[in-house]
């Protein structure tokens, strides 16, 4: 993980360390302490480029208001005409957040470089003549008017009127030779969000850059037990995936499967097993073998079913770059590890040769092979349909499956990742023989 200079030298032995600064008297240790490019890291530090937005996407406590604040310093204490814009969700947030709170202006700026405050004009001016003014996204059309050389637009993803607010602050851009924002946020998918991340990924455009990172990369000034805590209730979770990685996660329209129905069909702890406390009468292994040797996953999902019928989604054990002995051995290790009565695999591509694959993995395995006589959507509605009504639970967090299941489309195709939705086809053929076919000898076993 890339590291500031700070970091690195706290990282040192004790004795290196006072080597270092052992040249440094008071003042020159406290001008180090200021200086923004010897504690930030690398993905702190503005991109490279004639960009004219920088779009800073990531988790919380990444450190991105600390880059916002360190951006609008650095052009301040650098241009006395610089004029700035300073725009939050609402005039409270910017004040509260972006010029009073930890990371706030104030609290960066050098004793001897502070701006003076005036909350009744919403106005910061620095000792030079550079001056920033307060604005809430509530109220778009207060951006309309004023003109800037460069602006903080944080936390965008939450604004209010968020493209009303977002075109007036861009045409009030218009002082200086190089007019440019900083937009720093935690993703959702906002129409805003989603327009500038398209607007970075046209390379040839350049206009914006994007950044992005996790909650994680900045694990050395948050509290000790924080990262473990959360990951541990919400890692993998869609809120955990947006909130902590900086995942901007799409829902696609007609999906057959929400983001918020899966996360409704989520068993509360996701520690699983232990916690759930039921009992299965039936385990089933669903494989989706991969068409070709190398080229796709080969889906293993293992499902379960309790006494009062409920299916429950318990592992993803897929593989993927495997030939066919090891995707094999892969799903003799799940139906052993899970204690599967049944293991139910797809032979259209493949026929007896899938039967022979996994039978040589282990010569016991209770292989059922099944055959698609309906496309992929038609197989995956009744299943969605058994969501609906709260019959299946996830027994934890499976996100690449999840992303998959999200790619089904109502009376339509696959939208999701990858070529083929493996994972998403081996949870189908699992939860169909449970809940639907209803075959097979009932065992009860302990979670």
């Amino acid at each position: 993980m890339p590291r500031s200079d700070m970091e690195w030298l706290a990282a040192q032995p004790p004795e290196e360390r006072e080597r270092l600064l052992a040249g440094l008297d008071a003042a020159a240790a406290e001008r180090l302490a200021h200086e923004w490019a010897w504690t930030a890291r690398p993905e702190q530090m503005a991109p490279p480029g004639d960009w004219s937005t920088w779009l800073m996407m990531a988790g919380r406590g990444f450190g991105k208001t600390r880059a916002g604040a360190e951006w609008v310093r650095g052009i301040a204490e650098q241009d006395g005409k610089a004029r700035i814009a300073l725009v939050a969700a609402s005039l409270h947030e910017a004040r509260s957040v972006m010029v009073e709170g930890a990371s706030g202006l104030l609290a960066i700026a050098p004793w001897w470089n502070r701006p003076a405050f005036a909350p009744a004009l919403r106005r910061l001016i620095w000792p030079n003549g550079a001056m920033a003014t307060l604005f809430g996204a509530a109220d778009p059309e207060a951006l309309r008017g004023p003109q800037f050389s460069h602006g903080w637009a944080d936390e965008i993803a939450k604004w209010p009127h968020g493209e009303a607010a977002w075109d007036n602050l861009m045409m009030g851009m218009r002082l200086g030779r190089r007019p440019r924002v900083v937009a720093t946020t935690t993703p959702r998918p906002v129409p805003l969000v989603r327009a500038l991340m398209a607007r970075a990924a046209a390379t040839e455009a350049g206009d914006v850059v994007a950044t992005r990172g996790r909650t994680g990369d900045n694990m050395a000034h948050l509290a000790p037990d924080f990262l473990t805590r959360m990951m541990k209730y919400y890692g993998g979770t869609r809120l955990g995936r947006q909130e902590l990685d900086g995942e901007l996660i799409e829902e696609i329209a007609g999906a057959l499967w929400s983001r918020a129905l899966i996360e409704r069909c989520r068993a509360a702890h996701v520690a699983g097993l232990a916690d759930a406390g039921a009992l299965l009468v039936r385990v089933v292994v669903g494989v989706d073998p991969p068409a070709g040797i190398g080229r796709d996953a080969c889906g293993i999902v293992v499902a379960g079913q309790d006494a009062d019928g409920r299916g429950y989604v318990i592992a993803d054990a897929s593989v993927e770059g495997l030939g066919p002995e090891g995707w094999a051995r892969a799903v003799a290790g799940a139906a052993a590890a899970h204690g599967a009565d049944r293991v139910i695999a797809e032979a259209n591509n493949g026929g007896a040769m899938v039967e022979s694959v996994l039978r040589a993995a282990e010569a016991n395995l209770p292989v059922r092979l099944v055959h698609a006589t309906r496309g992929k959507v038609a197989r995956a509605e009744p299943i969605a349909a058994l969501y609906e009504v709260g019959r299946v639970m996830h027994l934890g967090a499976f996100p690449m499956l999840e992303d998959q299941l999200c790619g089904f489309v109502s009376g339509g195709g696959y939208q999701g990742p990858g070529r083929s939705p493996d994972r998403a086809d081996a949870l189908i053929w699992a939860l169909s023989e449970i809940m639907l076919a209803q075959r097979g000898e009932a065992r009860v076993r302990g979670m």
